[in-house]
């Protein structure tokens, strides 16, 4: 299936923010990457601004080119915000829902141990980091899997995150996907306005 492959660093310096989950390269080197990243930067245009952004939000969920323009046009296609409908689409992904719940260290891991089948849905095993997950949906670790270091020691060390639009039973290693988050409770530093116009020109 295809992912990004590439250089993790590189990415996250480009962008100033730890798109991969933490890293020391920020606190090392913050400035952008290649030999003109510590140079005097022209002032970027509209145009390169919103393309950035979108691209961050590319990075960050996980999502290809093409993946990320089907779901946009998903979202408009949808009543209300269409940035709002975006991130919330983003959110219900499953890959997406098994890193808020702790399960996963990062959303990379989590796709992972979708893909490599530790992952159920409602009780059946679900190998696509992209399925939409529908209010109600119970997601959890399946049973020859709960003893896996990985699952482990990411709930040892996530067990306290909390998000109001999902709920963990941490004895079970279940938890319920109550409903698509609105875009106050989304905590990423997201500009999605910005992306609308990217794509409405």
């Amino acid at each position: 299936m295809a992912r990004y492959t590439g250089p993790k660093t590189k990415i996250a310096r480009r962008f100033a923010e730890p798109i991969f989950g933490p890293s020391k390269a920020l606190n090392k080197k913050n400035y952008p990457p290649g030999q003109h990243g510590r140079g005097r930067r022209k002032k970027q245009s509209e145009y390169a601004v919103q393309l950035m952004e979108k691209q961050k939000v590319k990075y960050m969920y996980g999502v290809l080119e093409k993946q990320f323009e089907n779901l946009f046009h998903k979202a408009a296609a949808l009543p209300g915000i269409t940035g709002d409908n975006l991130l919330a689409l983003l959110e219900s992904r499953l890959d997406n829902t098994v890193y808020r719940m702790g399960i996963a260290p990062t959303r990379r891991a989590a796709r992972q141990l979708v893909l490599h089948k530790h992952i159920t849905v409602n009780g059946e095993v679900v190998n696509i980091a992209s399925y939409k997950l529908r209010a109600g949906d119970l997601v959890g670790v399946r049973e020859k899997s709960k003893s896996l270091e990985a699952v482990t020691n990411s709930l040892s060390i996530h067990n306290a995150r909390q998000f109001s639009w999902l709920e963990w039973d941490g004895k079970e290693m279940v938890g319920k996907f109550l409903t698509a988050p609105s875009r106050e409770l989304i905590p990423e530093k997201i500009t999605e306005q910005l992306i609308v116009e990217l794509y409405s020109k």
